[in-house]
């Protein structure tokens, strides 16, 4: 769903579900309760945000 666009996260690791996804209560049914990725333990290992910011805006479907 990630590289169709239909699920996207924040600079912080929010989820963040399109509103093209057709049964989006399926969708956040697989995300855990917090709404946000596990963070990597290994600070290195995280998302750098500029690839979050640019997955936001030429793959994530609003």
């Amino acid at each position: 769903m990630f590289d169709r666009g239909l699920i996207g996260l924040s600079d912080d690791l929010e989820v963040l579900v399109s509103r093209q996804v057709n049964d989006p209560a399926s969708v956040w049914g697989l995300v855990n309760e917090t709404r946000r990725a596990a963070a990597p333990a290994n600070p290195a290992h995280r998302p750098h945000p500029s690839y979050l910011r640019w997955h936001r805006e030429h793959c994530f479907k609003r």
